[in-house]
């Protein structure tokens, strides 16, 4: 698929650097954020967007109310130049020369406590770029550990990294953001009541599936009812479930609504035909960060590890 994208193209007419520009607008769905991911001025990347486009010979993107969405030729290269970025990413990484650990040929195993984000927007890309760099690793993924448990595995070796929604309070333990992630709102397409926007009256009226996994007092001090809370408002709470993962699915067969984050509604949206929309609430961002023991800090291993998700996850 990288070579369709290529094939007909003059590179030496074309910078390469405007498709990390391309990307991230794919991926962000917003301009100003796309220039705040890559570190430009909003100025740098209109032009570079504009450069791209002249190139190209078409718009890319246009304007909606949902925000930077992707003309029909924008929609056929996001795949390839997302190949074609993994691919110069993973000969970077192939590059690279470690004296104590190399990991083309390692066989070292990893075990990765994640949560639903985790299963769903990370490892899976991670996995595949994990084995075109370093095929022998394996990776074991393990939900149980939390609090105290979590913090004596990670000292004890028996986990080498967690990715959470949470820093871990103990000062035995390094943690790095990894993302930043906003929410948004999801219904069935064909949702009787809602189309394109979402007012607040309608978020309010509809039946709500939500993220319940700390029983009662974890819905009430959940990020939107905090935010619900401060307007004086409640919502409709109808189903609690254990994590994000069962919510869209949910709301494939109801006209139930739920707002999760938004690289997790945009892995569902597709395949089970459900519409994102803005939540009409202003909601603080989530972040998620990589917590370890800094008794493994200087382990080159671990170094690689860590820093080969938190590359990756700065391209997502």
């Amino acid at each position: 698929m990288v070579n369709t994208f290529i094939d007909g193209m003059n590179l030496r007419s074309i910078d390469l650097n405007l498709l990390t520009v391309f990307d991230a607008i794919m991926a962000e769905g917003n301009q100003s954020r796309a220039a705040h991911r890559l570190g430009m001025s909003q100025p740098a990347m209109s032009n570079a967007l504009a450069r791209l486009r002249a190139a190209l010979d078409d718009p890319l993107f246009v304007r909606t109310a949902q925000g930077m969405t992707p003309t029909p030729r924008g929609r056929a290269l996001a795949e390839p130049v997302r190949q074609a970025l993994d691919l110069v990413q993973t000969g970077l990484e192939r590059s690279r020369r470690d004296d104590d650990f190399d990991y083309r040929s390692s066989t070292r195993p990893a075990v990765v406590v994640v949560d639903d984000y985790g299963d769903t927007v990370i490892m899976p890309r991670f996995m595949n770029w994990l084995m075109q760099t370093a095929p022998g690793v394996r990776v074991r993924i393990r939900r149980d550990p939390l609090g105290a448990a979590l913090s004596k595995k990670l000292s004890d070796g028996s986990v080498d990294l967690a990715i959470r929604y949470f820093r871990q309070r103990d000062g035995e333990l390094q943690a790095k953001m990894l993302i930043e992630e906003e929410f948004v709102s999801m219904v069935r397409q064909d949702h009787p009541v809602i189309g394109d926007s979402l007012s607040l009256a309608q978020y309010l009226a509809l039946p709500h599936v939500v993220f319940g996994r700390l029983g009662r007092q974890g819905i009430r001090n959940s990020i939107v009812d905090r935010e619900l809370r401060r307007l004086g408002l409640t919502r409709h709470i109808a189903l609690q479930v254990p994590g994000f993962q069962s919510m869209p699915i949910i709301v494939q067969n109801t006209d139930f609504v739920c707002t999760l984050p938004r690289r997790m509604a945009q892995a569902y949206a597709h395949q089970l035909r459900l519409k994102t929309l803005k939540t009409p609430l202003d909601l603080p961002s989530l972040p998620l960060y990589m917590v370890w023991s800094k008794s493994m800090d200087r382990d080159p291993a671990h170094q690689w590890l860590r820093n080969s998700i938190y590359e990756l996850c700065r391209r997502l």
